[in-house]
């Protein structure tokens, strides 16, 4: 952070252990979610239920977390998600029912819809254009570190009982929301006024609507379509590493470690370099060739060693980007921060929402389909950045 100005580090720094915090929470959960299950006599369908309700709710409430976060200030948004964090996994816990279970879920994806779009527009605030790309890979690499430790302290917090690690979960977002009273409000009050719509009823179907018009649409494209196919390997790499290549659960969360951890170095210690020296849309441009060029690596089998390279291809370039995308959306953004937050969060959850279904079915199919697929998205997406480019320029607010 040594780029950023003292009173800018201070409440980046809370933002970070407070996204950690919650993250390391949610990650626990990952590795005794099956386990869990049991208890309810239900396994993969109903954990594939659970991920839907979750990736719905998080899309239904991400475009008014984003327009609330504009009305009523960054704060208390944060503060919304986070104690909405702590009833999901409290209830979690507690639950002796499947409906319970999916209640929980549906509040957690609630709480990601209000709180993501808000810390998205808090990073924006506390930038400047010159470090918003930086300010966004730490908001990343926050959130990377403690899905990477998560599972790890979840697994030996189970071994205490398997409900254990959801109550942990639970404390761990109430330490985070109290930690969120040290942040200072980035959005006075004479601002709000400004970005809010001054439509009343403005629905969820108008706002996706409204978003058509907005000069950044064209990268809301790119997250989509781009969310779209890094889905697709993400959600079957377990599989596709066991039946292709024959590797245990063992080996392949080595894989999945080691690309996290690159991610984090990334995102924390070269991603402002390389947006210095390419620029945003080279950068993008670059990573969008070397991620389909990794997964189609992945497809032809070697060894541990080869797989390893394309994996760490894969994830390296993938850390620079969807931190550069946001800085991108955000500096189109205008005073509208989190209405613009909102609508990056809400076409990323779609991705995420359909894409591990293609991945599946495409699967089921061949184990190299989605990977192929997965890659020619990213091709797309990389046909979208000349367009979108095209597009911002001389274009005004029309969603205002």
């Amino acid at each position: 952070m040594r780029t950023m100005t003292q009173s800018t580090r201070f409440p980046m720094f809370i933002l970070m252990l407070n996204l950690f915090i919650a993250l390391l929470g949610q990650g626990m959960l990952i590795p005794i979610l099956p386990e869990y299950l049991k208890l309810f006599h239900a396994g993969g369908t109903v954990a594939g239920f659970l991920v839907a309700a979750f990736g719905a709710a998080q899309f239904l409430f991400s475009p008014l977390g984003g327009q609330w976060a504009d009305r009523f200030g960054r704060k208390k948004l944060i503060m919304a998600g986070m104690f909405l964090v702590v009833v999901s996994d409290l209830i979690f816990a507690v639950s002796t029912s499947l409906p319970l279970l999916y209640i929980a879920r549906f509040i957690g994806g609630i709480s990601l819809g209000l709180m993501v779009p808000a810390n998205l527009a808090y990073v924006a605030d506390i930038t400047t254009p010159e470090t918003r790309a930086k300010g966004m890979g730490y908001f990343g690499a926050s959130m990377n570190l403690g899905m990477v430790l998560g599972p790890g302290l979840g697994g030996f917090i189970a071994e205490m009982g398997v409900r254990m690690p959801y109550f942990v979960a639970s404390g761990l977002g109430l330490v985070a929301a109290m930690l969120t009273l040290l942040l200072p409000e980035t959005l006075p009050p004479e601002k709000r006024t400004i970005s809010t719509s001054k439509k009343k009823g403005f629905t969820m179907g108008e706002q996706i609507w409204s978003s058509f018009k907005v000069p950044y649409f064209g990268y809301l494209l790119i997250i989509l379509v781009m969310t779209f196919g890094l889905m697709s390997y993400e959600t079957v790499f377990s599989l596709f590493a066991k039946y292709k290549y024959g590797f245990n659960a063992s080996t392949i969360s080595v894989i999945i470690t080691m690309g996290a951890i690159i991610g984090i170095v990334i995102q924390i210690w070269l991603l402002d370099f390389f947006v210095k020296r390419l620029g945003e849309i080279k950068l993008i441009r670059l990573s969008l060739i070397m991620t389909p060029i990794a997964l189609l690596l992945m497809l032809i089998k070697v060894n541990l060693a080869f797989l390893l390279f394309a994996s760490a291809l894969y994830f390296a370039f993938n850390a620079f980007l969807r931190p550069t995308v946001s800085s991108l959306i955000s500096k189109s953004a205008g005073d509208r921060q989190g209405y613009a937050s909102g609508l990056n969060t809400t076409y990323s959850s779609l991705g995420t929402v359909f894409g591990p279904l293609v991945a599946g079915l495409l699967f089921d199919k061949n184990v190299n389909f989605p990977y192929i697929f997965g890659a020619f998205m990213l091709l797309a997406a990389l046909s979208l950045t000349m367009s979108a480019q095209r597009s911002r320029k001389g274009k005004q607010y029309a969603s205002e």
